[in-house]
Formats: structure tokens, C-alpha cells, sequence
């Protein structure tokens, strides 16, 4: 059972050193989890003797006022020989042989932490003490309780004090180790005040009575420590302090606990209770209770840890990775968010997440509709097609067909087609910056990097802009070359169609009348209709040939060459995320390392039990 407190203490150490130590905080805390005996008591209850008659060294700072001003974690170690020696959390390779130096030590870093003002402060200082003498324990000795502010304490000394002694004891990990002294009334006592408002069962309590030799002649605690006067789960332990004239001459702990000893066993009143008092019996009756309750947490620990693990690992990789701190690396790191976005984009466009069909449906819908809408039969009316003919003919009328008004009429028309074609380029660049911008926001690594996400957005939309006025050169090229070169075999057909107003070998004096006016009118518009199928189907080749296929093949190449232009500073630059963040994740980072350890720690007593 012994390597279980000695695992609590390697723990709590872990969590001090890691910040965790029961603070308020939006981390999990694994100081909340462990159990733990917290000593309370008022100023002058004697709590600093009985800390010190357990340990059975002359070690904790004294004097008036509020002495103790953090909380002191004292760590038990029982070894079987050798010299007794004490070690601080703070100085790990530092041994002290010299208990005075170790009360000097407690002062000085309660002062390094709080300034030498009467301040208190909630950062606990960890002594770790190696003797023969001892039982293995863990005991938590916290401020004392007070009802009166002195010279230099703050107004808030008294509420900021039971605000940290409750901080501890209303843990229901927490054993509460209850010092009242015997020569006050027990209804006055701090330490049963506060004992009872967090602990109304007396189940976690555990209720020390000192000063029992100082009781006024004619009285004693027979009804407190029989448990009639206030009742506790646990029995009352009686405690006889060293009196002031024995610290003052030094008097050896080993004597004093003799001396206690023989109170109890040679007073009448006590006699029948004398197995169950004094220092040593506090120790022991602590160390095995202590014990137990370490033993019966051990699986609530492994499924908090375990628990605790799975959601920082969730959080940090919600957070991404760290900046690398050369350039190499943060170039490195660039790269691979923006292929995480580009990887995004594809998705959208190849269907996997939702937006590409948008492109599909300007070229099934929208153009379609945008072509219908340029209404050629009203274009060929026989008013136009009379005024382009004859304007094609100039001062010289045509001699067999109208060749010249037929291009004319053709190509006045077609070139009506550039509008829905350039309208569909823009239609489809409008749904691929869509799509950049939701890609953007889809990936979770550019959201911890403002600036490198305005240039990564930035230098998409300009690759779009490009390939959009590429897109529509070539989409206009097309339209252009449908009305610079006509398909003749169209056109041949025509003499051989009488009955469709196809032969051109009219008389010169009605090559203007109504009837050949409206036969050469419904031939450009089959011819124009034909055309206009045809760019139907080759438009949309065009655009994506142009914008789509480009735009996932090379969205980000030029941005990328310059990258590699840029140098570490540069690089610096783009990746700028908020310190609020970079400090979150650094904290999660040594609360996943502290869970780890603690997982392994607990794993191995598990298995070794």
C-alpha cells in the first residue's frame, strides 16, 4: 500500500509543477481528483504543533499573526535507516539535514511568492520528508483560520482565507483533518465551523482535539473525545502539544511524544482512551485511512485521466500544430496547409462536398435560357434582313446571290452570342470564388492564421481573374470563328432545296421581293440556329477547359513561387497566430504530458497490485 501515497505524492508534485494546483481554470485539473488531507484550524489552535509532533521534527516557521501563508504540502516518507533529511519541490536536488534551514526555507519562499507583505497566495510550496520516524503521508497544512485583519493584511485577508481553506475541503477527495483546541469552547471552534458547512456527516472529517493538558482544573474532554459532545464518523484523536518553555529549551519531538504518551496512560480521565491518543496514533490512523481512500479512487482516476487525455488530444489537434521556428520549417508548414485547402477546393469541384453542381447547372440551364433570349427570327425580320442586304450590295446590287448580305446577316447575329457566353465565364468564375471562400473557411488549419488566409484567398482570386479573361478569349475566339468562316457544305445544299426557297437564280428585278426576302431570312436563321447548337455544346468546353480544369490543376502555382522567394522573416509574417492561442496550446501540450505521466504512473501500481 505504501507505493499508493508515494504515487499521489509524485502527482500532486507533477501538478504543481505543471500550474495545476486546484486553481480556477477552463483546463481539467487532475489536483481536484486526487485525494488528499487538508489540516484546518484557527490561529493558536496548535496546528503547527501537531504537524510537527507527527513528523517528529522542529521545522514549520512560527510567530504571530498569519504565519502560514501558503499551502504547505508535506510529504511523509518512511525509510528504514539512515539520516532524516528533507527535500523542496522547488530545489529537487538540494537535501537539508538542518530542520532549522527547512523553516527558514518555508519563509523565504512564501515571501518570493507573495513579496514580503502578510499577503497569502494559493501557489503550494512542496516538502518532501525522509525519516525513520515517520509514517508514509501526505498531509496539506493550510493558513490559519481568523476573524480580524491586522496591520498590514489587507481588508480581504479574512474572506480570501476560508475562501482557499474551502477551496480544499469541499473537494469530496478531500480528508479534512479538524484541529480544535481543548480550552476552548468546541462551539466557537473555526475548524468544526467550516468542517461542518462542507462536510455536515462528519464523513470526511476527522477531529484532533490539542491542548488537552491546558484545560481548566476540574474539567476535561472525556464527552469530545468519546464522540458524545460532536459526533464524527471517525473517533476524536487527543493531542498533547509541547508547551512554549519546551520549544524554547529545544526539547527533543522523540521526548515530547514520550511525555504524551505517558499523559494520556497516567491520567485517570483518560487512561480508558489512552490507545487511540497522541501524535503517533494520528499518523498511523491518517497514513491507513489515507490509504484506503487512494486505493478505492484508483478506477475513477484511470477513467478521468483516460477521458481527459482523449479531449486535449481532441482541443490540440483542434488547434493545429505549433510554428516551426525555421524557415524551412514554417515554409514547409505553409505549404501544407495550402495543399489541405487546395485539397478542399478539388473536393468541392469533383462533387465530394456540395458546390461544383452549380457549374453544371450554368451550362444546363442558364446559357441554354441566355441563348433562347437573343430571339433571332425577330434579327431576321424581312425589314432587317431587306436593310442588310441591300447595305451589303453597296452601289453595285448582287448578280446571282445576296453572298455579302448572307455574311452580314450571319455574323450581326452570331455576334449577339458573345454576350451569354461571356456571361456564363462570369458565372462560373463567380461560383469558383464561392468555392474558394468556402473552402477557406473550411479549413480549420488557416483559421489560426489571419494573415497567411487574406493572402491565400487573395492569391486564389487572382489565379480565378486570370483564368476567367483567358476563358473568355477563348470562349469569344469561338463565337468569333463560327461567323469568320461559315460551313460551306450548309450553304451547298441550298441549290438543290427549290421547294425550300434555296436557288438563288431569281430574276435581278425581284431579288428584293417579300417571298425572297423571307426564303434567304429562314435560311441565316437555320444556319445561325445550327451554329448556335453547336456553341452550346462548346462553350462549356471552353469554360472549363479554361477556369475549371486550370483552377484545380495550378489555383495556387504562382503563389507558391513567390513563397519561395520570401525569407524566414517574411514567412514569420503570414504566420501570425493570436497569442491567446499559441498560449492555449502550449498549456494543453504540459496537461496532456502531466495525464500522460499520471496514466502510466497509475497503470504501473494498478498492475503491480
Amino acid at each position: 500500500m505504501e507505493n499508493l501515497i508515494a504515487l499521489v505524492n509524485r502527482l500532486q508534485r507533477a501538478c504543481t509543477a505543471l500550474g495545476d494546483h486546484g486553481d480556477e481554470s477552463a483546463l481539467p485539473t487532475l489536483w481536484d481528483a486526487l485525494p488528499s488531507i487538508a489540516v484546518v484550524g484557527g490561529q493558536s489552535s496548535g496546528k503547527s504543533s501537531v504537524l510537527e509532533s507527527i513528523v517528529g521534527k522542529d521545522f514549520l516557521p512560527r510567530g504571530s499573526g498569519i504565519v502560514t501563508r501558503r499551502p504547505l504540502v508535506l510529504q511523509l516518507h518512511r525509510i528504514d535507516e539512515g539520516r532524516e533529511y528533507a527535500e523542496f519541490g522547488h530545489l529537487p536536488r538540494k537535501r537539508y539535514t538542518d530542520f532549522a534551514a527547512v523553516r527558514k526555507e518555508i519563509s523565504d519562499e512564501t515571501d518570493r511568492e507573495t513579496g514580503r507583505s502578510k499577503a497569502i497566495s494559493t501557489v503550494p510550496i512542496y516538502l518532501s520528508i525522509y525519516s525513520p520516524n515517520v509514517v508514509n503521508l501526505t498531509l496539506i497544512d493550510l493558513p490559519g483560520l481568523t476573524k480580524v485583519a491586522v496591520e498590514g493584511q489587507p481588508d480581504s485577508i479574512v474572506q480570501d482565507i476560508d475562501n482557499m481553506v474551502r477551496s480544499y475541503i469541499e473537494k469530496p477527495n478531500s480528508i479534512i483533518l479538524a484541529i480544535s483546541p481543548a480550552n476552548q469552547d468546541l462551539a466557537t471552534s473555526d475548524a468544526i465551523k467550516i468542517s461542518r458547512e462542507v462536510d455536515p456527516k462528519g464523513e470526511r472529517t476527522f477531529g484532533v482535539l490539542t491542548k488537552i493538558d491546558l484545560m481548566d482544573k476540574g474539567t476535561d474532554a472525556v464527552d469530545i473525545l468519546e464522540g458524545r459532545a460532536y459526533k464524527l464518523q471517525f473517533p476524536w484523536i487527543g493531542i498533547v502539544n509541547r508547551s512554549q518553555q519546551d520549544i524554547n529549551k529545544n526539547v527533543d519531538m522523540i521526548a515530547a511524544r514520550r511525555r504524551e504518551r505517558e499523559y494520556f496512560a497516567q491520567t485517570p480521565e483518560y487512561k480508558h482512551l489512552a490507545h487511540r491518543m497522541g501524535s503517533e496514533h494520528l499518523g498511523k490512523v491518517l497514513s491507513k485511512h489515507l490509504e484506503t481512500v487512494i486505493k478505492s479512487r484508483i478506477p475513477g482516476l484511470q477513467s478521468l485521466i483516460n477521458k481527459t487525455i482523449i479531449e486535449l488530444e481532441s482541443e490540440l489537434s483542434h488547434l493545429g500544430k505549433p510554428i516551426a521556428t525555421d524557415a524551412g520549417g514554417k515554409l514547409y508548414m505553409i505549404m501544407e496547409i495550402c495543399r489541405v485547402f487546395d485539397g478542399i477546393f478539388k473536393e468541392h469541384l469533383d462533387g465530394s462536398r456540395p458546390g461544383g453542381d452549380k457549374i453544371y447547372n450554368v451550362f444546363d440551364n442558364q446559357l441554354p435560357a441566355a441563348l433562347k433570349r437573343l430571339q433571332f427570327d425577330k434579327h431576321l425580320a424581312m425589314e432587317n434582313v431587306r436593310k442588310l442586304i441591300t447595305e451589303a450590295d453597296g452601289y453595285q446590287p448582287h448578280l446571282i446571290a445576296p453572298e455579302q448580305g448572307y455574311r452580314r446577316l450571319i455574323e450581326t447575329a452570331l455576334i449577339t452570342i458573345k454576350g451569354p457566353a461571356e456571361a456564363a465565364v462570369d458565372a462560373v468564375h463567380g461560383i469558383l470564388k464561392e468555392l474558394v471562400n468556402k473552402s477557406i473557411s473550411e479549413t480549420s488549419e488557416l483559421k489560426q492564421y489571419p494573415s497567411l488566409r487574406v493572402e491565400v484567398g487573395n492569391a486564389a482570386v487572382e489565379s480565378l481573374d486570370r483564368m476567367r479573361d483567358e476563358s473568355k478569349r477563348a470562349t469569344i475566339q469561338l463565337v468569333e470563328m463560327e461567323y469568320s468562316y461559315l460551313t460551306i457544305d450548309f450553304f451547298r445544299k441550298l441549290p438543290q432545296d427549290v421547294e425550300k426557297g434555296g436557288n438563288p437564280t431569281h430574276s435581278i428585278f425581284d431579288r428584293y421581293n417579300d417571298s425572297y426576302l423571307r426564303r434567304i431570312g429562314s435560311t441565316v436563321l437555320s444556319y445561325v440556329n445550327m451554329v448556335c447548337g453547336s456553341l452550346r455544346n462548346s462553350i462549356p468546353k471552353s469554360i472549363v477547359y479554361c477556369q475549371v480544369r486550370e483552377a484545380k490543376r495550378s489555383l495556387l502555382d504562382r503563389f507558391f513561387t513567390e513563397l519561395g522567394k520570401k525569407e524566414g522573416r517574411q514567412l514569420g509574417t503570414l504566420l501570425d497566430e493570436d497569442p491567446a492561442i499559441m498560449q492555449r496550446r502550449v498549456s494543453l501540450a504540459k496537461r496532456l504530458e502531466l495525464y500522460r505521466a499520471a496514466q502510466s504512473e497509475i497503470d504501473s501500481v494498478a498492475w503491480s497490485k
